[in-house]
């Protein structure tokens, strides 16, 4: 189904007439040092490749070192050990373990689905190895072919290992390709950068996946990049450092347990309404909600229920009742409301995967898949009492149906048959019958958004306790929803490791290409080898209650002392407004910071790289979900006043963040020229009841005097001529809590700091907190406390 929201856009320059295009497969023409009117034009019809000389030349000029030969001790997949926790991965002939979890702990007993598929049966259950000397491509023999039988190695498209910012002084990014593409090598110097953690979990639709991209397993804990792999307990989230990525959150399984989801949502469903949070079936919790069920029960005698272990997977522990004393003896249970009506296909029910992934939790990012798979229960549905025991009939599990001699496979992503579809093959045909598919979709994008949003608080606040750098954790989360009579789309469950095993061309298809996209989207940038070495020489303790994490070794660049204080003030003041409108939050953009335009290049080049997926959050309409938020966010307003404001004019928007970013702007470099923010004329002459106190309104007056700034405020849109710009004057501050300093603070220690016309290679400029000056810091500590709990 097509979306406009999956649709990319060029992005041209307007000065001196330019252009750049995004490469098809996500990589961009210019290089991050060129100025905005140096831009060169990218036609795939007359320009070849970079190749592997030409990026050794582009990367020399980021101290990542010179090519050099490859020494003849790098890994490769045979001489990896069982101390790698990648053994069981690297044997021959040997099924990919089942992902078993104990449903005692709390954060290990989510919903987990991966390798769901992986049992004896398997279609592809013999593991082999492509490329051992190069790669981590580990796939199943019997699917090599499907994976790899498109084209002949040598009539490969040709891809750049790096895929270029859409801005000058911003890192690139590893590129991962199809398997319709070969991704040049990077020289020597950068390639043994590019070590994978394995665990008995990796996919190997992943293995493969990264295996393009040359990555081999890494042997020790400190120099991988990235790992695909088991959640964790959110005290273990310490151990992961600047430069790794791992993909998981701490806190996910607020969503990913069922009970956990059920009380989430059901918190907001007290706050705001069944109107807004009524996409959830009632549920109860045993034995906590024994009364209450049992109150439900005796008023609806013809209700059936549907009962599920709080922690499992794949069907097991699924039944349907409709007595009391069916009722399992094991505690704790999740008891439903059972969706009796469901929307049938042919007599049969079904659900939908649907695959969401979030990037970042503060600001928050949500993207959605533009394809899934559709699971059909493999009997056709009856409502009759009889037929509760008949799981073919009730469960839509593949693990479960796969088990019924009258299961039929389907290998076509367009076909319309068998027991599993592809989610654009069900929109074409509800088409057919004249459903409109277009707003199904827009409502299951509206009940994802909600359900992100209802774990929020709880992640935000472990990542903040617990993660380095926002940069490391990213989440696939596979959402079950059923469509009822009505079409209205019901979230059944959360997964936090869907399956991505694939045992068909139509899995390979979806999920291959899913992954791919995926990981593009994730933003994998190489460290300097000095970074690793810090890093690993940092103590990181598991235990303990300190909330303070060491900071990048390399943030030593400070924006000044004035800039740090209006930064800071600016944020306190957009969180602290009693009534916001709209026309209040949109001042947010006249003056822009160092960190909102490190945040907006980040949410831009992201977007850009995005491939199949369609950012849900934020969005042109992502207002309407702010006040779902347990606290205001200041990021996530600005984020989505950008997105109101250039939604329909993504050239303007870019070209605005190019230019700030060519003079270094979002990494801390401030020019005497660059804006300040300040309080608006009317707070600053205001009386103490205004909720903003006197001493910091004079220290704050007397910080932008002494930098000589007074009144030399930029408009975001006019960089050339100081002008003064006051920001909705006459609006008065307010008194709604917002977070403690410290969640102001942890953004600001992600600017860095980086020589103009020169790449940081760190990710997208994050940055340190600067030491201000006491008087300075005490101005932006005293409004803070004014506003804080």
């Amino acid at each position: 189904m097509a979306s406009a929201g999956t649709e990319h856009y060029s992005i041209g320059l307007r000065r001196g007439n330019s252009f750049k295009q995004r490469h098809p497969s996500g990589t961009v023409s210019a290089s991050p040092s060129e100025k905005p009117s140096e831009v060169k034009v990218w036609s795939q019809a007359h320009q070849q490749p970079l190749g592997v000389a030409e990026v050794a030349t582009r990367l020399s000029s980021v101290n990542l070192g010179q090519p050099g030969k490859e020494p003849e001790e790098a890994m490769d997949l045979n001489s990896c050990t069982k101390g790698d926790h990648s053994a069981t991965d690297l044997r021959p002939n040997q099924v990919e373990p089942e992902d078993t979890e104990d449903e005692d702990g709390l954060e290990d007993s989510c919903s987990h689905d991966e390798n769901e598929e992986e049992e004896g049966d398997s279609e592809c259950s013999s593991l082999s190895v492509v490329s051992p000397s190069e790669s981590v491509a580990l796939i199943s023999r019997n699917c090599v072919d499907l994976m790899t039988k498109s084209v002949s190695n040598h009539e490969k498209v040709v891809r750049p290992a790096l895929i270029y910012s859409l801005f000058p002084n911003v890192t690139p990014t590893i590129y991962f390709g199809t398997r319709d593409e070969r991704v040049e090598k990077l020289p020597w110097e950068q390639r043994r950068l590019l070590r994978w953690k394995m665990s008995t979990v990796t996919p190997n639709i992943v293995k493969q996946t990264i295996g393009r991209s040359h990555f081999k397993i890494s042997k020790r804990n400190d120099d991988w990049l990235g790992c695909w792999g088991h959640h964790m307990k959110s005290p273990g989230f310490r151990s992961i450092r600047e430069h790794q990525k791992l993909n998981h959150f701490p806190g996910s399984f607020q969503i990913g347990r069922k009970d956990r989801l059920w009380r989430n949502l059901s918190r907001m469903q007290s706050r705001f309404g069944k109107k807004e949070f009524s996409f959830f079936p009632q549920s109860f919790i045993l034995p906590q909600d024994s009364k209450l069920l049992r109150k439900a029960w005796e008023s609806s005698s013809r209700q059936k229920w549907i009962v599920k272990p709080p922690a499992s997977a794949r069907g097991i522990g699924i039944q349907v009742i409709h007595k009391w004393s069916q009722l399992p003896k094991r505690r704790p249970l999740l008891v439903q409301r059972y969706l009796h009506k469901p929307y049938l296909i042919s007599g049969s029910k079904f659900d939908l995967r649907i695959y969401v992934y979030v990037t970042s939790y503060d600001p928050l990012r949500i993207y959605l898949f533009s394809d899934g798979l559709v699971r059909f229960a493999s009997c056709k549905y009856s409502p009759s009492m009889k037929s509760l025991s008949n799981k073919f009939m009730h469960l839509t599990n593949y693990s479960v149906n796969k088990k019924n001699t009258e299961y039929q496979a389907n290998a076509d992503e367009t076909s319309c048959q068998g027991h599993k579809w592809a989610l654009k093959a069900l929109w074409n045909y509800l088409s057919q019958k004249g459903i409109n598919s277009d707003a199904i979709w827009e409502k299951i994008k509206d009940v994802v958004v909600k359900t992100i949003i209802s774990s929020e608080p709880y992640v935000t606040n472990l990542l903040k306790l617990y993660v380095r750098r926002p940069y490391s954790c990213h989440e696939l989360f596979g959402f079950d929803i059923m469509l009822d009579e009505n079409l209205k789309p019901w979230v059944l469950e959360v997964n936090i490791s869907p399956s991505l095993h694939s045992n068909s061309p139509l899995d390979i298809s979806i999920k291959g290409q899913m992954i791919r996209d995926l990981l593009n989207l994730a933003g994998f940038v190489l460290p300097n080898t000095e970074d690793i070495i810090s890093s690993s020489s940092s103590p990181s303790s598991s235990t303990g209650s300190s909330t303070s994490l060491p900071s990048s070794p390399r943030d030593k660049c400070q924006m000044t002392p004035e800039h740090f204080t209006a930064q800071k003030m600016k944020k306190a003041y957009y969180l602290t407004q009693k009534i916001p409108d709209q026309d209040f939050y949109a001042s947010v953009l006249d003056v822009l910071t160092p960190d909102d335009v490190r945040v907006l290049v980040e949410m831009e080049d992201e977007f850009s790289r995005r491939g199949q997926f369609e950012r849900i959050f934020p969005s042109r309409i992502s207002s309407r979900y702010l006040r779902f938020f347990e606290q205001p966010r200041y990021f996530n307003i600005l984020t989505t006043q950008w997105e109101q404001k250039y939604h329909g004019n993504k050239l303007k928007g870019v070209d605005l963040l190019r230019n700030w970013c060519y003079k270094g702007f979002h990494t801390g470099i401030v020019s005497d020229s660059a804006p300040l923010w300040s309080l608006p004329t009317s707070l600053m002459t205001a009386s103490k009841g205004d909720g903003t106190p006197n001493s910091a309104r004079s220290e704050y007056s007397k910080a932008r005097k002494k930098s000589g700034s007074e009144g030399n405020m930029l408009s975001s849109e006019d960089r050339s001529t100081p002008k003064s710009k006051k920001s909705q004057a006459g609006l008065s501050p307010i008194s709604r809590k917002t977070l403690s300093s410290r969640s102001n603070e942890n953004t600001s220690k992600q600017s860095k700091c980086s020589t103009p016309g020169l790449p940081a290679l760190k990710y997208s400029g994050q940055s340190s907190r600067p030491s201000a000056t006491s008087a300075s810091q005490s101005v932006a500590d005293s409004h803070l406390t004014a506003v804080s709990p």
